[in-house]
């Protein structure tokens, strides 16, 4: 059996697990790119039995499966895979597809690192005494401002409880947050206009859809105040990433602090790079030792499993989320 690691950034797949124990003979090959282009794609893996894939990075639709023939194992990691490979052509095709456990709140801590960089302007102060100067503006405090979560859930709900912690006001809306559960967590449930219009921080904690595609656009910039804080620890595409970079070219919030984007990892020329009321994280939200090895040491043992013929943690069409125990 011949194994490919995909996207392995930081190289340290494989001191995360302890790859010996699997039987003689299995080749594990790590690669630490990422390959954007489908056709050098395949013909990076069609020579592999089987593929350890990091989270949604690489996506594994019905025709890259097809190209294929000798891939028979998909080791997916995290709880959300089905947006990103296509389990339903995988189990036509004799593709077994197995993921790991993850720890979710490791996001809810990097949300928090941003909120604190933009407010208290980490970066800008470490960056002048680096360079031999000393206080360089004023930050602003967190207590008695206002914080709008959008999405109360996994992530969205102790990211809220933090921010009450802080002394903010918290606010929430989605599509499908009820008064009564956002009463629960002792925080109002608002219009997504008041929130973009109240907030000096919104922060964004939903899934990617169709429908939350482009969800902060042109016109709720344009509602929010101008000096409030944007953050997304999400996915990319809840924002217009276009209307974004105009909005903090223009001055008109205060500014932004993303661990996602629309391409990842970002363009060397992309405009966000060098924006000074920008704080920039490259995706990292849950890449910890903590979770890596969770991920790594689970993906040997499905490998064991997989071998023995009684695979484990299994992917079937019409799964969404898995809440395998680590």
């Amino acid at each position: 059996m011949r194994i490919a690691i995909l996207d392995d950034y930081q190289s340290v797949a494989l001191s995360m697990a302890d790859w010996s124990v699997l039987p003689a003979g299995v080749e594990v090959v790590s690669f630490r790119d990422h390959l954007h282009d489908e056709d050098a794609l395949v013909a990076r893996l069609e020579g592999f039995d089987a593929i350890s894939r990091m989270r949604e990075r690489t996506e594994f639709p019905r025709r890259v499966l097809e190209r294929l023939p000798r891939l028979k194992l998909l080791l997916a990691t995290g709880r959300r895979n089905s947006d990103t490979i296509d389990l339903a052509a995988a189990t036509e095709l004799g593709i077994t597809v197995c993921s790991t456990a993850s720890i979710p709140c490791f996001p809810v801590e990097l949300t928090w690192g941003l909120v604190l960089a933009l407010f208290r302007r980490i970066p800008f102060e470490h960056a002048a005494v680096q360079g031999g100067g000393w206080q360089s503006g004023l930050g602003r405090g967190l207590n008695g401002r206002t914080l709008g979560v959008v999405g109360l859930g996994t992530i969205g709900l102790p990211v809220a409880r933090i921010g009450q912690a802080f002394g903010m006001e918290v606010i929430a809306w989605s599509r499908n947050l009820t008064a009564e559960r956002a009463a629960e967590a002792g925080v109002a449930r608002v219009s997504k206009e008041e929130l973009l219009e109240r907030s000096d921080a919104v922060t964004l904690h939903v899934p990617l859809t169709p429908e939350s595609t482009h969800l902060i656009g042109e016109a709720e910039l344009a509602r929010m105040k101008s000096d409030a804080y944007l953050i997304n620890t999400s996915r990319g595409p809840l924002i217009d990433e276009a209307a974004l970079v105009r909005a903090l070219k223009g001055r008109r919030i205060g500014g932004a602090g993303l661990d996602v984007f629309d391409v990842e990892p970002l363009p060397a020329e992309h405009p966000l790079r060098g924006l000074d009321n920008a704080v920039l994280t490259p995706h990292i939200g849950y890449v910890t030792e903590d979770n890596y090895r969770i991920y790594f040491t689970q993906t040997v043992e499905n490998i064991q499993a997989y071998l023995a013929g009684k695979p484990m943690r299994v992917l079937m069409p019409g799964d969404k989320v898995l809440n395998f125990a680590h």
